[in-house]
Parts: C-alpha cells; sequence; structure tokens
C-alpha cells in the first residue's frame, strides 16, 4: 500500500470540492487515499521570514493560496472517477493551478 504507483484525480485551488472527494472516497472504502495540499506561492509578498502578508487585509480577509489534490491508487483511478461523476462532482486535474501570475 505505501508503494503502490498513485495517480491524481483531482488537483486544483478548491479547498470545498475537495473536501467533498475526500469525505465520499473515504466513506466509498478506498485505502491508500491521500488527499493533501500545499502553498502555491513561493515568496511571500513581503518577504519569505514575513508573518503578516498584506494581501491578507483586504476586504475579504485572508486569501486561500493552496492547491489541494487527491491520490489513489493506480488501479483504483477509474472506478474513483466513476463514484465522484455519480455524485455529481467533476474531477478537475489542473496542470497549472497557480496559473502564470502566481509565480514570482
Amino acid at each position: 500500500m505505501w508503494f503502490a504507483k498513485k495517480v491524481t484525480v483531482f488537483k486544483k485551488k478548491d479547498r470545498e470540492t475537495w473536501l467533498k472527494i475526500r469525505d465520499i472516497l473515504r466513506n466509498s472504502g478506498f485505502k491508500g487515499v491521500r488527499a493533501s495540499s500545499y502553498l502555491a506561492d513561493s515568496l511571500s509578498a513581503c518577504g519569505c521570514g514575513a508573518k503578516l502578508d498584506p494581501r491578507n487585509f483586504g476586504v475579504n480577509g485572508k486569501i486561500d493560496r493552496h492547491v489541494y489534490f487527491v491520490d489513489v491508487k493506480s488501479e483504483d483511478a477509474d472506478r474513483a472517477r466513476k463514484i465522484l461523476a455519480d455524485n455529481a462532482i467533476e474531477a478537475i486535474v489542473e496542470t497549472d493551478p497557480v496559473g502564470k501570475f502566481g509565480r514570482m
């Protein structure tokens, strides 16, 4: 299970859909699912060690800059996509979720 080949079925900057997918796959009995996230910003707006980012003090509050992904075992990928389609969830794998303006 630890060294099984994994396939990404979802990768996007969308926390709500990621939570739904994670719960659906967990309740469907999938084993070896990796649902995690990583920070998309390479550097903060005011330096790499800055604790206060001025972009977080806008009208809408703190901005979510994480990219969320779900990996399943390669033999379970088709079944996972079918279960997500049955639950009316589009499993999107973005090739560049940060976008051209997200890189410094």
